[in-house]
């Protein structure tokens, strides 16, 4: 602790003409689906339905990533250098893929994730597709097969024919499990069917497509290929082409800009586009201009665009409950989203219920159900009612739609407040489920609730005891007392919680060493508001002063003084309970012409321990008398927490 110093014989000449303190400063002080994805790149994806597994290639990372339906990670295949294209057998035991940096063809067992063969191609293959047994790959701006059925793998490349396959932008094959025999090839500008029934790809029919084209499929029919970019009209779309001769039919409409196409075992049509400000998979039903469901993704990148689909990465789940999707935002992070009931309509339920009502008083609801493919009128509706008594909901009467799809019910709440009405369509074959709901401000009384002792000053470390008065309720007879003292060092802390006695009240103590904020909550009940009401309770501060290098004590009058020696330094500690930054109010009065008279006061830091010395410099000269007290002051003493309090004054005198 070090001590302060002040010149009594100029602090005294305050009374008399003017002088300043001089002190020293202070010591220390269910649904969709989306989980990230960890690949840099995408090659391929196919779904494992047997396993409920999903596969996708990562050429820039040399390795394949298994992910479960909900996109958690089972496995990881390293190892292979430019991994592409990636196909089934059809028992869906081997998983093959096209290792480019390799010129081969591995295959890995779908129940162990371990390798099975590794067969050299002779050529960087590309797409793949698995036909009868075979596996076409492409190469190039050719293809070939791989037959795996005898002693031997047998490797053809060069199957392309007299097709003029030239473009620089890929090789595409798509087949169908149901179509056997039929390969379909495209690249550049050019598309077209293969019979491959026998040893070899025998040229079916040739033809053209979109040069902007990014992946093929065939339709389960055998009748179709469809293209990931496509013109219905010269416009954004799937292209579609007839596999008898190839001529262009009727497509389907999608977002810019087309970049994906597959088809599930049911023949429903999910279509991908590169869209930053449009819905980015778009699914139609067999021959249907109009999308039956679409998918936003959100944006969870660092531009205004959202995430967008990375080319060719759709894939169906082979029950087509699900279409599997790759994202990639503005920081490249991946992300696989499974896409819920793709087939069926997501059809819109509207409920409006009126923005208040009286508790006890029946209110009507109404809404509407629609949907693009209408529902027959008569359609059941699930209503459930939530409140304060039931947060968890209760069920009330099924309500059924009328032809248009609207519908209405009444109902008298008997909880008031927030009361939700939720209704709730179950789905059907074709059509998702679906739900909507609204909220009614239901009236209750207003709670009384009150709180003592608020504005009383305490004296440091008094016992305080808060009583909390509830009035009349409905159920509800529990109060919780909080405190909050002054300061930001301190949170609000739960002191009591608990039901009210019989005659309404319910009491804390407290033990008050600052200013503290005593809160009583009433959180309320079926028929009567929440409520709570603030009491402040103020402290004082503990303060003391010692006096110290006197030579003895005496009364004057009534009044006992210190006698010091009148070259002898005053040594005044103050102690004052601690708070970080405070200060304590040293304040001196000299006796000069019948009474006290202020002569200056000055603010002193206290120690971590809570204590300050002042030292006053001796005056030479014997017979003045003066006196001192230290206070804390509510904002001069470097903060607010604790109430204004004067220490008592200690009187000193000055003999030879």
């Amino acid at each position: 602790m070090r001590t302060r110093s002040i010149a009594t014989a100029t602090a005294l000449a305050v009374v008399l003409g003017s002088a300043v303190l001089v002190g020293g400063v202070a010591g220390p002080a269910s649904a969709d689906s989306a989980k990230g994805l960890p690949v840099k790149s995408v090659g391929d994806m196919v779904v494992d339905g047997a396993h409920q597994r999903v596969y996708v290639s990562d050429p820039t990372g040399g390795k394949i990533v298994v992910t479960d339906y909900s996109g958690t990670v089972k496995a990881t295949l390293t190892g292979l250098s430019g991994v592409s294209g990636l196909a089934l057998s059809a028992d869906s035991g081997q998983l093959y893929a096209a290792v480019t940096g390799g010129n081969r063809i591995v295959s890995v067992a779908t129940s162990t994730y371990t390798r099975t063969a590794s067969y050299p191609v002779g050529a960087a293959p590309g797409d793949l597709e698995v036909v009868d047994g075979r596996i076409w790959f492409a190469h190039g701006t050719d293809f070939g097969s791989l037959d795996t059925s005898g002693p031997e793998p047998v490797v053809h490349l060069a199957q392309r024919g007299d097709a003029g396959f030239y473009g620089a932008f890929g090789m595409f094959l798509a087949s169908d499990p149901a179509v056997p025999g039929v390969l379909v090839a495209g690249n550049g500008g050019a598309l077209a069917v293969y019979d491959v029934s026998a040893d070899g790809a025998a040229l079916r029919v040739k033809g053209s497509m979109d040069t902007a084209v990014k992946q093929l499929d065939l339709t389960p029919d055998g009748k179709q290929v469809l293209t990931s970019w496509g013109d219905p009209e010269y416009g954004y779309g799937l292209g579609s082409y007839s596999t008898a001769d190839l001529t262009e039919q009727s497509g389907y409409p999608v977002d810019a800009y087309p970049n994906a196409v597959r088809v599930a075992p049911d023949g429903s049509i999910a279509g991908g586009s590169f869209s930053w400000y449009d819905p980015d998979v778009h699914v139609h039903r067999p021959g249907d201009k109009v999308p039956v469901r679409e998918y936003d993704f959100p944006n969870t990148g660092d531009s205004s665009g959202a995430d967008t689909l990375v080319d060719g990465a759709l894939a169906w789940a082979p029950d087509s409950s699900r279409v599997f999707a790759v994202s990639v935002n503005t920081y490249g992070t991946h992300t696989l989203r499974a896409l819920t009931d793709p087939t069926k309509e997501l059809p819109s339920l509207k409920v409006a219920a009126p923005a208040k009502s009286e508790r006890a008083k029946k209110l009507t609801v109404t809404g509407k159900l629609t949907s693009r493919k209408p529902l027959a009128a008569g359609t059941g509706l699930k209503v459930t009612r939530t409140d304060v008594e039931a947060p968890k909901g209760r069920t009330l009467a099924a309500v059924r739609t009328k032809a248009d799809g609207s519908f209405s019910f009444t109902d008298t709440p008997p909880a008031g407040g927030k009361v939700t009405y939720k209704v709730s369509y179950a789905g059907d074959a074709t059509h998702a489920p679906a739900s909507g709901s609204d909220a009614v401000d239901v009236s209750r009384r207003t709670a009384v609730l009150s709180l003592n002792n608020n504005g009383k000053v305490y004296a440091y470390g008094k016992k305080v005891t808060f009583t909390a008065h509830l009035g009349t309720t409905y159920k509800n007879r529990t109060v919780s007392i909080y405190t909050d003292l002054f300061g930001t060092d301190k949170p609000k802390k739960l002191l009591r919680t608990a039901k009210v006695n019989s005659k309404g009240n319910l009491s804390a103590t407290v033990t008050l060493t600052r200013d503290t904020t005593v809160s009583a909550v009433f959180t309320g009940d079926a028929r009567y508001t929440s409520k709570t009401v603030k009491s402040t309770g103020y402290a004082r501060v503990r303060v003391s002063t010692a006096v110290s290098q006197h030579y003895k004590t005496g009364r004057i009058g009534s009044t006992t003084y210190y006698y010091f020696h009148k070259k002898t330094d005053p040594v005044f500690t103050t102690t004052m309970n601690y708070y970080k930054g405070r200060k304590q109010r040293f304040q001196l009065q000299v006796y000069y012409r019948g009474a006290w008279r202020d002569s200056a006061s000055e603010y002193f830091a206290l120690g971590t321990g809570g204590k300050s010395a002042v030292r006053l410099e001796a005056p030479g000269e014997s017979g003045l008398r003066a006196r001192m007290r230290s206070s804390y002051v509510n904002g001069s003493s470097g903060d607010t927490i604790n109430s204004t309090t004067h220490g008592s004054w200690k009187y000193f005198t000055f003999t030879k």
